[in-house]
């Protein structure tokens, strides 16, 4: 049996918990059509995976020379740079209307535990970037007995 449920979009901003996820709350307002300016930028979308030995992450990097994305590791700082480049400045009284964004893209995230970094690979193909990120041995969080 399927529930409908009435779409709020101020759901987020509700309910007590005051800064959960404030910074994508604030991002995902510049990608609001009335809202966005000409400076606004596309974001980089990232799926992240937990194994015991290994994070593995996803970024949708669409339409970027792989020579022209950079990935700096470190400790648990992952960033991802892409640069998106016009190949030529083509202004014409036919075109109408260009929406295809050209600059940079910056993306930069914490995760739980240190990444090694010597050990870390990446691999770019038909637009997904697809990190590989070791857990550094020894760096696991543990809980800590009260005595």
């Amino acid at each position: 049996m399927n529930r409908l449920t009435r779409f709020d979009p101020f759901n987020e901003i509700t309910r007590f918990e005051p800064f959960r996820n404030m910074d994508e709350f604030f991002n995902d307002l510049r990608m609001v059509p009335g809202w966005r300016g000409p400076e606004a930028q596309p974001r980089i979308r990232v799926d992240v995976a937990e194994t015991e030995q290994a994070y593995t992450l996803k970024a949708e990097i669409p339409g970027v020379n792989k020579d022209d994305i950079k990935v700096a590791v470190e400790g648990n700082q992952v960033t991802l740079t892409a640069e998106v480049r016009q190949e030529k400045d083509e202004k014409t009284e036919n075109t109408l209307r260009s929406e295809r964004y050209f600059g940079v893209q910056t993306r930069s995230f914490t995760l739980p535990q240190d990444v090694d970094d010597a050990n870390a690979q990446a691999m770019y193909k038909d637009g997904i970037l697809e990190l590989t990120l070791p857990k550094k041995p020894g760096t696991a969080r543990r809980q800590l007995q009260i005595q």
